[in-house]
């Protein structure tokens, strides 16, 4: 700021000095400012106006009797009702009121609608949701719930719907109110059903598995033989990192935690050409433009363990899950309790835990006798398809068969509907034909196993489980109902999508571990590694499923104590095909060792534990580093030294974890990106430590030379010494010259983001909604998961979307804590409350019976029910 100098002369002295017209100017400049504070009080108080009411009474249609809303100091709402209706009606209503443009905006985005709100730029984002027909499928899974699913669906819906009634779109949401500024003509329309069984084909996207592996292993193929693909795609070594499940397999058709058995795949690898290659390329650009809101289905994962009595200082379980998805403002989660006043055959909810805004019941949490937990199983559910198109029929096993065709009609606010033709095989849609450059993808794709014809084209399908029917809701609503293990694996057998591993305990003592989901069979020309010809019928799914029965699941294991974290569920010897892709098992390991180490944990200790950011590469990595000599100078030598006397830890404020870490991209950088399409560049995730730990074994390893640099051939050594002193470089340009003043927390930040108006590239609208700028620790492959991604950058991709440990010896010593807040009104003091509580490693006492909600509580809302008349 330039100051201005002591003997410029006051503001006043010029106005009595200038001439009348220039002080008039002045006068209408200044009114001008008041004009402008004015207007910046009405902006307040139109970003306050939709804030709800949470306090005193207000009447909601269809209640049977009087519904409590108590909120504590951070906005958590626990309901009491007397019938399961009433409860859910009332869920429905509280979600409206803190959430509804984010419910809006969601089912906008899974019905390929964004257009109609935010014009021609979104069009791709429709385009690939209604090839999907996420929508449509939705809308198809209502016929296959269970009857007391449905009644809770559409009681959830009538209590958003009231909420709409009772409020003009202003009062609903500020966003409602900026683009009706902005021209747009627009009242939102009544919530349906099918709206909340939509959403949760938006999680199964998320959580997808290894679809863009598949693409990436062709594309790292282009210039390196299979040989050293394979190098970039090591096998799980379950010596070093235990699976989920260390013994048991199937037996006519059930899974026995004492059994064994084995299989035989027989991988085949398809043939492409340039034109399949920049088919693959161009949809995995594609794919990768989809918002983030939808997630990216790589990067992410979630940690959740469970110790029994004897491992617990308590004397029954503990339970701890934090799932780590895409950051976003608001976050996923909101906080809820549905709460019974009395059990009865009316009313079966006591339950308490994180729920999505949108869809009924609570997700992530406990009732009265159980809790439980996810993270992803990441099973192989998707897989794509080389197909051969002739006219209107696709080809397979020489055979042509008629596609199967659609047509839908996308509204575009500001331009012209756009019509898409959407056409399917039997193997699903063709994601292809989203792009018009990848609606013929050329001539000479055929191999000698087609009977290409000249007219014919090649395209790229989708097959994935989340494209069918399935009664993952009804698996929702029974999960808050369960009351012991039985009641639970029933819950979990309607699991469908996205897969999860599931991890339990009860009051009893009991603790185990479920995976459900539905999981095929394929052929075994199919290893769902790469895409496959679909034009051969030995590539297909054979039409069933992994039974529930023989899916993996332990009760009470002789460790007294379950471990999840993405990792392989169970060895080799399993009989049926869940994935090669798994997490390789780093964050795992250190939790395992960790619960070893403490023996018997409390509540403080399990928080602890979810907070911890050892970097598991680095305890590999440095040495080597450290074996390098004579950097050149006192410079250089300044950064390396710090890497001697790190305890391998990634807090905030860590200079050596700062440079670490950008020699670690710069090593990713010099060994990789000179030899891998830049769409396969790596992300230094847990994968990544796994190849490179193999590399560091191998100093004359072709991936260490620079292919860029002729006549010499470098080794690993020369890459680890360049790597060491361009992170030298970049910190001293990026933070300061002396290492003292750096730290990781200032390279690795967290943003996070509004998922529409947020990308608007507007400022001041980009400031009200975003809340960006955290420093965090942690860090990729680290229990403390805060991803990112080397190709990109050090900002935060990914992290966990809530903590919470749950004591089954008394549910109100439990805590829980969110990414953001419950609301999702930036004019709300609880839109971003938890933040810096999580940024901080902190968390809220989470209570759960009616003295402890009471205690806490800072508002009541009381919903009657709607006079008649």
């Amino acid at each position: 700021m330039n100051e201005q100098p002591a003997s410029a002369p006051s503001l006043r002295a010029l106005l009595r000095r200038a001439p009348r017209g220039l002080r008039w100017s002045t006068y209408v400049a200044a009114a001008l400012v008041l004009l402008l504070v004015l207007l910046l009080a009405t902006a307040a108080a139109l970003v306050r106006r939709p804030v709800p009411d949470t306090d005193g009474e207000l009447e909601l249609a269809g209640l049977d009797a009087e519904v409590e809303v108590i909120r504590d100091a951070y906005g958590i709402p626990q309901i009491y009702a007397d019938t399961d209706d009433d409860l859910m009606r009332a869920q429905g209503f509280v979600a409206a009121q803190d959430r509804f443009f984010e419910m809006d905006f969601r089912r906008h985005v899974t019905a390929g609608r964004l257009s109609e709100l935010f014009g021609e730029e979104v069009i791709e984002t429709d385009k690939y949701i209604r090839t999907m027909g996420w929508r449509r499928v939705a809308e198809e899974e209502w016929a296959l719930l269970d009857t007391s699913t449905r009644d809770a669906l559409s009681a959830y819906a009538e209590g958003v719907n009231a909420y709409l009634e009772q409020n003009e779109p202003n009062e609903i949401a500020v966003e409602y109110t900026i683009l009706g500024l902005s021209g747009l003509d627009y009242e939102p329309e009544p919530w349906e059903p099918a709206d909340s069984l939509a959403w949760l084909k938006a999680m199964a996207w998320d959580l997808r598995g290894n679809m863009e592996d598949e693409i990436d292993r062709v594309l790292a193929g282009l210039d390196n033989p299979p040989e050293r693909v394979a190098e970039l795609y090591p096998p799980y070594d379950a010596g070093a990192h235990a699976p989920i499940v260390d013994a048991g397999g199937v037996v006519d058709g059930v899974f026995e935690q004492n059994a064994s058995g084995n299989a035989t795949r027989n991988p085949r690898r398809p043939a492409v050409n340039d034109d399949i290659v920049r088919a693959l390329t161009d949809l995995r650009a594609g794919l990768d433009r989809m918002p983030d809101l939808l997630g990216r289905g790589d990067g992410i994962g979630s940690n959740s363990w469970v110790v029994d009595g004897e491992h617990s200082a308590t004397g029954l379980p503990l339970l701890a899950n934090d799932p780590h998805l895409g950051t976003s403002q608001p976050g996923i989660w909101m906080q809820m309790g549905l709460h019974c006043r009395e059990l009865s055959s009316d009313c079966t909810l006591e339950s308490s835990g994180f729920t999505f805004a949108g869809v009924p019941g609570v997700i992530i949490g406990h009732n009265a006798d159980i809790a439980w937990g996810f993270t992803n199983l990441s099973p192989d559910v998707t897989d794509l398809y080389l197909e051969q198109i002739r006219g209107t029929s696709w080809i397979q096993d020489g055979e042509e068969i008629p596609l199967e065709l659609r047509t839908e009609t996308i509204k575009v606010r500001g331009g012209d509907d756009v019509t898409l033709e959407i056409r399917e095989t039997g193997h699903g849609p063709l994601l292809s034909d989203v792009s018009d450059e990848l609606t013929t993808i050329g001539d000479n794709a055929a191999t000698t196993e087609t009977t290409a014809s000249g007219d014919d084209e090649y395209a790229v399908s989708l097959q994935w489980t989340a494209l069918q029917p399935t009664t993952t809701a009804d698996a929702v609503l029974a999960l808050n109902r369960a009351s012991n293990w039985d009641e639970f694996r029933a819950a979990a057998s309607d699991f469908a999508v996205p897969a999860q591993n599931m991890v339990y305990a009860d009051r009893e003592g009991h603790i185990g571990y479920q995976a459900p989901g539905l999981v095929p069979i394929r052929k075994s020309g199919n290893t769902g590694e790469t895409p496959a010809e679909g034009w051969l019928s030995a590539n297909d799914w054979t039409g069933d499923y992994i039974p529930f029965d023989g899916l993996p699941n332990v009760l009470d294991p002789e460790d007294g104590f379950i471990v999840t974290a993405n990792q392989a569920v169970i060895g080799e010897e399993y009989p049926y095909f869940l994935t090669r892709d798994w997490d390789y098992g780093y964050r795992a390991t250190r939790i395992r060792q960790l619960l070893e180490e403490e023996g018997e944990l409390s509540v403080a200790e399990m928080t602890s534990l979810q907070l911890d950011n050892a970097n598991p590469m680095a305890a590999t990595l440095v040495p080597y580093l450290l074996d390098i000599e004579d950097l050149g100078s006192d410079y250089y030598d300044d950064g390396q030294e710090l890497l001697a006397s790190w305890d391998f830890t990634q807090p905030a404020d860590s200079a050596a974890a700062a440079y670490y870490n950008v020699v670690w991209s710069n090593l990713l950088r010099l060994t990789f990106h000179n030899t891998l399409p830049e769409e396969v560049w790596p992300n230094g995730g847990d994968r990544w430590f796994a190849v490179v730990t193999q590399l560091l074994r191998d100093p004359r390893s072709p991936w260490w030379d620079d292919r860029t640099t002729e006549d010499v051939v470098e080794s690993r050594d020369d890459i680890l010494r360049q790597a060491l002193l361009d992170a030298r470089d970049e910190l001293t340009q990026r933070q300061a010259l002396q290492p003292d003043d750096w730290s990781w927390g200032d390279l690795h930040q967290m943003d996070l983001r509004h998922s529409s108006l947020g990308e608007s590239g507007v400022g001041p609208l980009e400031w009200l909604f975003n809340r960006n700028g955290h420093r965090v620790g942690g860090g990729s492959g680290i229990v403390d998961a805060t991803s990112w991604d080397a190709a990109q950058g050090y900002g935060v991709t990914a992290a966990p979307s809530m903590r919470m440990v749950v004591s089954l010896a008394d549910f109100d010593r439990s805590r829980y804590i969110n990414l953001t807040g419950v609301s999702g009104h930036p004019g709300s003091s609880h839109y971003g409350d938890q933040t810096e509580l999580f940024v901080d490693g902190d968390y809220l006492p989470w209570a759960f019976s009616r003295d402890a909600v009471v205690e806490a509580g800072e508002d009541t809302l009381v919903l009657t029910p709607a006079d008649d008349e």
